[in-house]
């Protein structure tokens, strides 16, 4: 397979998973809550399930190269899941506020620098793909 060919598939998978996001932020503003908990225990599901193959590709894979990113995207998303369950409504915690509201207030303002991240990590992801193609076409005209 080319590295044209698959760019292709990674990309598609990119937009599907973009075209869902948008999905599901629509659905949030019709505010059908049991719409909203049912999306949310299939997301996470998905989530389990993608960690779970971060896990097994830190154990099995062939490349170190895999094996390291794979390591390093596990080790943020279990400390960003500990600054948010542990640390984070702890931040925001004043004496007029309930506990509760100020974990609703950590996650939404999680869900914020999530958006920011993943924005960020699209333009990363552009980075090394025409890094890549660059390094090719260099390559290419080496020959």
């Amino acid at each position: 397979m080319s590295q044209k060919e698959i760019f292709a598939i990674k990309l598609s998978e990119l937009e599907r998973q973009y075209e869902r996001t948008l999905s599901c932020l629509h659905l949030y503003q019709s505010e059908d809550h049991a719409k909203i908990k049912k999306e949310l225990e299939m997301v996470f599901g998905e989530y389990r399930d993608a960690e779970l193959q971060l896990q097994k590709s830190v154990n099995t894979s062939r490349s170190p190269a895999i094996a390291a990113l794979s390591g390093a995207q596990l080790d943020y998303d279990r400390r960003i899941r500990r600054i948010l369950q542990d640390e984070l409504p702890g931040y925001l915690h004043g004496g007029s506020s309930c506990f509760f509201a100020d974990q609703v207030e950590a996650i939404s303002l999680y869900g914020e620098y999530a958006i920011d991240f993943a924005a960020q990590a699209m333009r990363y992801a552009l980075l090394a793909v025409l890094s890549a193609i660059d390094a090719q076409m260099d390559l290419d005209e080496h020959r």
